[in-house]
């Protein structure tokens, strides 16, 4: 491939560990420094429009996909939702203060479609949503921090859902592009970076066969829906996604790109997977793993169709290219982006039986997962790594590494909050351990360019609601105060490269005086 030299790491959902003590993460702290990375390396912090603006119905916005799906009894575990979130529509300023403060050099911000064109192409654009948006990229290019803007991230107007079934009909990919055009037309003249959907593959999983994200379809093994057909509808959305995808992005090359000269692709959800057994069969798996998920997105966006592996399994359920739209889709990526959450364990099911007892599959289905593969974050009772907040997320930091030289090799030339709140040791362990894999990767040659933290401050997480904490800015939830965490003081530190661990004490026992945190919150 000619025109994809980059690879982008997006590194996603810095976790709190439920089962660790204090002793084991000492002797796993690793050493590592920003100046361990090459010069003009980024690094950053990523939010989701849904997930922390709040102002649900405000100046003109129309109710989204998550707006609804929030309100059906049952779909969010603690019953909240994102009405109000962390008010980061009224708070932005304060929260651009947080991100300087830190030393970010770049921040990943979504665009909320319904917040743009509330109707979609049937009504008009939403002035004071472009209000919005262009002071938040105005004051972040005024203290030197990058905008990287995600168009879609998991969320658009229910009225398109309601009209043609969302991401399941061809007719959205032209709503795609309207929705694109307008966020080019009015901030590519100061926005040089650009992903267009965030991980179509788990949107996907989420939506159309596991039915845990709006529009909420599925079919028996998954579940019982109320329609869905967990086997073929999330083929059919990533489709229509790819193909939304590289009209955008050929749009955007032809009309928008001279204006900074940016770059535009995709984020893709990228496990990295590893052999349940010490079998050929299980090697395979691994391999069918990776196929399934991280190749179902990009090999289409690079080699112009699916892995041969899907079209051996799916046959005809699998849609296709026209000779067009292979030619549209190829190299219509100018970087690779991945969100990398950890490592599984993965089983072939096409020569074993496997009978799914785990959140890796449906719960007591005796359906492995799609690829025939049995994923799982345990071996014979023993975790592959430290448990994390979310259940299919374990610390496996090796596993940066390997995706990434996975990446590498085949496309291109990280439960709930600890009651410490300040104190989260371990997510600093955690991103330690990750950063210095990275490091590795990119001394052997993997051109990799930025990292980017999951999330700069606490958030509606999805259907987890805000059971789950995965941030470095704490939001009091009666306040909405911001209050940053040790590990946001760590970070702050590693980026002023005034020392390895941040300048805190990393032992896992609650300092008398922090004065790092309180030193942030005062600047």
């Amino acid at each position: 491939m000619e025109n994809v030299k980059i690879t982008w790491v997006f590194v996603s959902h810095c976790l709190i560990l439920l089962l660790s003590a204090a002793k084991s993460s000492a002797e796993e702290q690793v050493e590592i420094r920003r100046s361990d990375f090459p010069p003009g390396f980024l690094f950053g912090a990523a939010t989701s429009a849904y997930q922390i603006e709040g102002a649900v119905l405000e100046d003109g916005k129309s109710l989204s996909n998550w707006d609804v799906f929030c309100r059906i009894k049952g779909s969010i575990d603690d019953g909240t939702n994102g009405d109000i979130a962390e008010d980061h529509y009224h708070r932005y300023m304060e929260d651009i203060e947080i991100m300087h403060s830190l030393g970010l050099t770049a921040y990943r911000l979504s665009i909320s479609w319904s917040r743009i064109l509330p109707r979609g192409r049937l009504g008009g654009v939403n002035q004071a949503g472009i209000t919005f948006y262009n002071s938040i990229i105005d004051n972040l290019r005024l203290r030197g921090i990058e905008p990287f803007v995600t168009i879609f991230h998991n969320e658009y107007p229910q009225e398109l859902e309601d009209r043609f079934r969302g991401w399941l009909s061809p007719l959205m990919q032209e709503e795609f592009v309207h929705f694109a055009e307008t966020c080019f037309k009015h901030f590519a003249d100061r926005v040089k970076y650009w992903i267009t959907i965030n991980e179509p593959n788990l949107f996907a999983e989420m939506a159309y066969e596991r039915a845990t994200f709006p529009p909420a379809r599925c079919s028996p093994p998954f579940g019982n829906c109320a329609g869905g057909n967990s086997d073929v509808e999330p083929l059919i959305a990533v489709h229509n996604m790819l193909l939304a995808h590289a009209k955008a992005a050929k749009l955007y090359r032809e009309q928008y790109k001279s204006k900074v000269n940016g770059v535009i692709s995709i984020a893709v959800c990228a496990f990295m997977y590893t052999p349940l057994r010490d079998v050929e069969d299980d090697t395979e798996a691994a391999n069918r793993a990776l196929a399934f998920n991280v190749a179902w997105t990009l090999d289409p966006l690079v080699i112009g169709d699916y892995p041969p592996e899907m079209r051996r399994y799916h046959g005809s359920e699998l849609p296709s290219f026209s000779s067009e739209e292979r030619e549209l889709l190829r190299d219509s990526i100018d970087f690779i982006g991945i969100n990398h959450y950890g490592t599984l364990y993965a089983k072939d099911c096409i020569h074993s039986s496997c009978i799914c007892n785990d959140s890796s599959c449906t719960q007591g289905s005796d359906r492995p997962i799609r690829g025939f593969v049995y994923t799982t974050g345990e071996s014979n009772g023993v975790t592959i790594g430290e448990r994390t907040g979310m259940s299919r997320f374990f610390c496996g930091s090796r596993g940066m590494e390997d995706i990434v030289h996975y990446i590498k090799r085949g496309y291109s030339s990280p439960g709930n909050e600890d009651d410490i709140y300040q104190h989260d040791v371990k997510r600093i362990h955690y991103h330690q351990s990750y950063l210095a894999y990275l490091a590795q990767a990119v001394r052997n040659g993997a051109d990799v360019r930025g990292y980017f933290i999951w999330s700069l401050m606490d958030n509606f997480e999805w259907t987890s609601g805000y059971a789950t904490k995965l941030e470095y800015i704490r939001i009091d939830p009666q306040t909405l105060q911001r209050i940053p965490k040790l590990s946001a003081s760590w970070y702050r530190d590693f980026l002023s490269n005034s020392s390895s661990l941040g300048g805190v004490d990393l032992s896992g026992r609650v300092p008398v005086e922090n004065k790092d945190v309180a030193m942030l919150q005062s600047e």
